[in-house]
């Protein structure tokens, strides 16, 4: 058996913020911030949680699966930025939705993390542990920038998307995951320091970076364009499909540059790239799913078509789906 997904749903703050509000208190212009991303506006929260959101995204992907919570056997949520250290999201999600049968758990691949869980669900239905699964990728980015940098606050949003999958004959074509912690410093951000009663430190010792998210923008820009066509190359050897057989590519929204470039690399056309960042920018763990959510409410995605899913980020990860839809 294979995951299949049977419904989707999304959500977001109801703060909008446009690049030209941005440039009231930080450096920068429209201009400079559409030019170099692609990213026109995003959300974010002013007091809209991670679990709030992971909650309406869910309830959405089950109304549009026609499925009840009790129903679920299975709950997996990603996210870098959740509530609480414990109790972890999942479990927070799984008590707010009434899902009582649902196992819950909470993982951490950063911008992969959606597809990491999804990887996940498939292989526990294809094992037969479970038939049906609740998988969310949901942020609330925007606690973790420094809002004086213009170089990071600008690129990221908050929001959630969340899917259904149940065990079906067709469905998850194959996947692929993979990981490279050495070059994990290129996109980083600190927990808290070691603090107790034998250590007793100041909240930044001297030359410590602040716990806010730190980028080198450069190195992430290579590593995606080298990595993610190499992944969709990894899956559509494994399918033994080509390109021009997959309807539509996924991926991860976090710059337009990026996007045009595997396209180019790939020589697959942009039509084939459907995107949101203009709206949303770079919500990590949430962006594929949101716009999953988006492509299949606008009427884009029909039964039966090839869908490639990527994503890339923190850690360093990157991982892919092929499914049938």
């Amino acid at each position: 058996m294979r995951a299949r997904i049977i419904g989707t749903g999304s959500a977001h703050p109801r703060m909008h913020v446009t690049n030209t509000e941005l440039a009231e208190f930080l450096d920068t212009s429209d201009e400079w911030i559409s030019t170099r991303t692609g990213i026109c506006s995003r959300y974010i929260s002013t007091g809209e949680t991670n679990t709030q959101l992971c909650v309406e995204a869910a309830k959405k992907a089950l109304e549009s699966a026609q499925m009840e919570a009790e129903e679920l056997e299975l709950i997996i949520v990603a996210t870098v930025s959740p509530d609480n250290y414990f109790p972890n999201t999942g479990c927070q999600v799984q008590g707010l939705l009434g899902a009582k049968r649902a196992a819950a758990f909470e993982i951490n691949a950063a911008c992969s993390g959606f597809l990491f869980a999804l990887n996940m669900a498939q292989a526990y239905i294809q094992a037969g542990v479970y038939s049906n699964a609740l998988v969310i990728g949901a942020e609330i980015l925007s606690k973790m920038m420094d809002w004086k940098d213009r170089s990071t606050c600008v690129l990221f949003g908050d929001g959630a998307g969340a899917a259904v999958v149940r065990a079906e004959e067709r469905g998850m074509l194959c996947f692929a995951q993979h990981s490279d912690g050495a070059k994990g410093s290129v996109l980083s951000c600190r927990n808290r320091m070691i603090s107790n009663h034998y250590v007793n430190q100041e909240y930044q010792a001297a030359g410590e970076p602040a716990d806010h998210t730190h980028m080198e923008g450069q190195e992430v820009f290579r590593f995606a364009v080298r990595r993610v066509p190499e992944v969709i190359g990894e899956l559509l050897a494994q399918a033994q499909m080509d390109k021009d057989e997959v309807d539509w590519y996924v991926l991860h929204q976090a710059n337009e540059r990026i996007l045009q470039a595997v396209s180019r690399r790939l020589g697959i056309p942009m039509e084939k790239f459907p995107m949101n960042l203009m709206e949303y920018g770079n919500t990590s763990a949430a962006s594929v799913p949101i716009l999953l959510d988006e492509a299949n409410r606008r009427g884009l995605l029909q039964r039966g078509q090839k869908v490639i899913l990527s994503g890339f980020g923190a850690g360093l990860t990157w991982a892919g789906a092929l499914l049938e839809w």
